[in-house]
């Protein structure tokens, strides 16, 4: 029964997202026929935006367990809906290991995880060096990648959105989903692994990986989106680590925000 709920809200839920963004939104959604029908699959994707992870996992064909920042799950309604559907939290710049074995777990019943390796929003100032761990569990996992980029939410403002749809003046939103590849597999066009296989995801395979999947993201996005991930950047790998610093900036803007 309970499950019975959870797809019925899921459902819902996607149909309502995905007939708000075509409303209020000029959205162009590119690649679904590259999603495979069946197998785990993780979507790794760049964060702009507070409407990005569910306007992407809208859009998939198939259902989408998306890993979202603890705080959301606190919010009365809003945390039960994020449960509902199939969401999980993480405790961001923390190495938070119990959220990546629910992504594992996810990922052997053959599911779909959507990852945020950014780990927080980079509002259209181009993408943040991204932290390892999505590419940590497609390496244990041997799962199938899929590279997202959005484009153009960045641009969204609430307290605008009614007035520019009246105008006809809505943003343009492009999501791309590109080709699948497999992190632990060898580049077909200059040889180069980024781990042989799961038992490969080591430290410096999990961070080759990591660069490999931001590089196929930027490529998805326009020059000036492509931040970390750049021309200035190529040929050297671009990635982060959750430090105790990073965790007090968070700590200070999570407690600032309730202020």
């Amino acid at each position: 029964m309970r499950q019975f709920f959870s797809r019925l809200i899921y459902r819902g839920l996607t149909l309502f997202t995905r007939t708000a963004g075509r409303s209020l939104a000029q959205l162009e959604v590119v690649g679904l026929g590259r999603i495979p029908a069946d197998g785990p699959l993780i979507l790794i994707c760049n964060h702009a935006h507070i409407v990005d992870p569910p306007l992407v996992g809208s859009f998939s064909p198939r259902p989408v367990h998306t890993m979202a920042k603890r705080e959301l799950f606190e919010v009365p309604l809003i945390g039960w809906i994020f449960w509902a559907v199939g969401a999980f939290p993480v405790r961001r710049f923390s190495g938070d290991l119990g959220a990546l074995r629910v992504a594992r777990n996810y990922l052997r019943d053959n599911g779909v995880v959507l990852m945020y390796p950014e780990g927080t929003r980079n509002h259209g100032l181009g993408l943040k060096p991204a932290l390892p761990g999505a590419a940590m569990v497609a390496l244990f996992t041997n799962a199938t990648v899929i590279p997202v980029a959005i484009d153009g939410s960045h641009t969204i403002r609430w307290k605008t959105v009614p007035f520019l749809w009246m105008l006809g003046r809505r943003p343009h939103i492009r999501i791309e989903y590109g080709e699948p590849m497999i992190l632990g597999r060898a580049d077909k066009d200059d040889g180069a692994t980024t781990g042989s296989s799961k038992g490969d995801a080591s430290a410096q395979g999990a961070m080759a990986a990591t660069d490999r999947v931001m590089r196929e993201v930027a490529a998805l996005l326009p020059e000036d989106q492509r931040g970390a991930y750049g021309a200035d950047s190529a040929g050297t790998i671009v990635v982060a680590r959750g430090t105790p610093d990073q965790h007090d900036r968070f700590e200070e803007e999570r407690r600032g925000s309730r202020e």
